[in-house]
This record gives structure tokens, sequence and C-alpha cells, in this order.
């Protein structure tokens, strides 16, 4: 076995379920020996760890599409990693692999769930990218539910991130009008100038109700949510009849405590029922059986340059907890990833 193999891991582990805003506290990073691949398993060594905003549903203990993580395991998370010991016939060591190893330097698989990844493709951190989960997510989730026309307006919270730029960007390449909310003039700039969206609106701007519906004289016909909170409120009036919002993620409230209906909950239902609204919610599993066609169109887009991405990296497992928490606030600016280890050992 390599050295790396031989060498201490670390990972970092739920110490307690936040409440509210997840603190410092609530993780804690452990010492463990890099475990022997036995039978048919094979040793994975984490060079990147993709953090995203579900991860905070995962650490609480509520009813949820998800078993949560157990106070005292190992943070979810999914990860390029390299297989540096094999007892697995399927896997060479030094093959490089998409899997879900988690907050950890070090993790054993037994192969299910593993897929080999080609480096020839794209840089391998895409993976969890724009080639992975967060850009399947924008492609199902847009082109399934959302379903945009030529023509139309798409509009798209936390649009910098890495599920709502590729979003704006597939709406352009459909021939849609694509209208992005982001934080801050940075962001909205490279939303606009960089990723070719047709207007980017800052949700820190008190008058973004009024600039929204400026920016959408005709009305909105699909919303991707990644929001909620005062975002929604903003967009919500300017629905069009028929429109559809596929529901992805509701970060602004990610940090509630309880959880109370919306004084205007009414009025909302008068009017999906009266605007025939569509409004769905998803898990990217939902879609499983799209992900061929996802990473054919996809990675074909960002060959041609239709498709841009930016990643935000911080070194160091060790920082994962502090980045995480600034994820569910909107420090990043891209795809939030953690390099907790060199492409090759």
């Amino acid at each position: 076995m390599s050295q790396s193999a031989k060498s201490e891991g670390k990972r970092i582990v739920l110490a307690s379920r936040p409440v509210g805003e997840p603190r410092s506290s609530d993780f804690r990073l452990e010492e463990y020996a890099a475990p022997e691949p036995g039978a048919g398993q094979v040793l994975l060594r984490t060079i990147w760890l993709s953090l995203d905003p579900y991860m905070r549903g995962r650490m609480s203990d509520g009813p949820s599409y998800a078993q949560p993580v157990p106070v005292g395991g190992v943070m979810e998370g999914g990860t390029v990693s390299e297989v540096i010991a094999s007892n697995n016939p399927a896997f060479a060591k030094g093959d490089i692999v998409l899997s879900r190893a988690g907050w950890q330097t070090h993790a054993l698989s037994d192969g299910k769930g593993l897929s080999k990844i080609d480096p020839k493709i794209a840089p391998i951190s895409t993976a969890v990218g724009v080639l992975g989960m967060p850009g399947m997510t924008a492609y199902t989730g847009l082109l399934d539910i959302g379903k945009p026309q030529a023509g139309e307006t798409v509009v798209v919270a936390a649009a910098s991130g890495a599920v709502g730029s590729a979003v704006g960007q597939i709406a352009r390449i459909k021939g849609a009008r694509a209208v992005g909310i982001a934080g801050g003039k940075d962001k909205c700039a490279f939303v606009k100038n960089e990723l070719g969206f047709d207007e980017c609106l800052d949700h820190r701007d008190p008058d973004l109700a009024s600039k929204l519906k400026e920016a959408c004289p005709k009305g909105i016909d699909v919303y991707f949510e990644n929001v909620g909170g005062p975002v929604f409120d903003a967009v919500f009036p300017l629905l069009n009849a028929f429109a559809r919002v596929p529901v992805c993620g509701l970060i602004a409230h990610y940090n509630d405590t309880e959880s109370k209906p919306p004084k205007w909950a009414g009025a909302m239902m008068r009017a999906i029922l009266t605007k025939r609204l569509t409004f769905r919610g998803f898990i990217v599993s939902d879609f499983a059986t799209r992900h061929g066609d996802f990473l054919r169109d996809m990675s074909q887009w960002v060959r041609e340059g239709k498709v841009k991405y930016k990643e935000f990296v911080t070194d160091g497992l060790e920082n994962a907890p502090e980045a995480f928490m600034g994820l569910l606030k909107g420090a990043n600016f891209g795809k939030q990833l953690v390099r907790v280890g060199p492409d090759k050992a």
C-alpha cells in the first residue's frame, strides 16, 4: 500500500445539531488511521469536497427526503477521490472517481455508487460542479419542470451560484430571456457580463421589486427558486398565467427555528388557481434517468463555451465548516469547493 494510504486520516463529524445558524461548535475535526481495504473494497483519498446548501438540512433531525447525519457521524458530501488501493477488479489504483465519501480525507468503498471520471473531458473538479450534481439539478429542474420556450422570461435566484448560473445559461441556449438575482454588484456584473444573462439584480437592493418589474416588462414565465424569502416576494406578483416554478432550494429559510405560514398564503393560493401556476419541488435524484442526456448536453455546452462556470475554492478540510457557514450566507462566489488533497498522491 502507498505511503498515502498509511497516513493519518482526518474527518469532520457533526458534533451537535444546530439551532438556527450552524456554529463552529457544531462540527468536530477528528484524526483516524486510514483503513485497509478488505475483499472487494477500494480505499479512496479525497481530492475535492463539494459543499452544498442541502447539507444544512442533513444536520437537522426533522422529516426530510433523506436521513439526517447522526451526531458523531461524518458530514455528508459528494467528493472527487483517487483510488489509492484496490481489491476490486472494477477499479485500479490511480483511478479518479466520483463518490460520496463525505467530509474526510480517506474512505472505504465496495465500489457501489462510484463512477470513474475522465480527466480528459474537463477538470476533475467539475464532476461535483457544472458536470455533476449542481449542473444536473439546473438542467433537469429547468428543462423538465420549467420547460422554457423561446422568447419567454426566466428568472433565477442565486444566479451566481453553482446551480443558478447554469440555469440562466441553459435558458439562453433555449432562446429565453434570462434575468438573474444575486448578492452584490460584483456577482451581478459577473452574471450579466461573463455568463451572458440579459439582466441581473442585487437582492440587497431595497427597490428590488420595482427593478424586477422593469427588467421583466412581459412578466415572468419561469422562476427557478433557490432562495425564498424577500426574493420570492418580489417575484410572485409578476408570474404570468401558466408560469412554472421549479422549487430547488429555500436557502433563506434553512436556519429558521420555527415554521409559520405566510400571511399572504390565501392570496398565493388564489393566484395559483386563477393564474393556473405550476409549483413543483424536486430533488435531482428524481431525474436519475436523465443523467446520460445531461452529461451529453452539458459537456458539449461547456466545451463550446456556451456554459461557463466559476469555482470558489477553500484549501484544507479543517476549513470546511467555516466555508460551509459562509456558503449559507452567500459568501461564496461560484461553486463552493474544498481542496482536501493534491490531484495525485
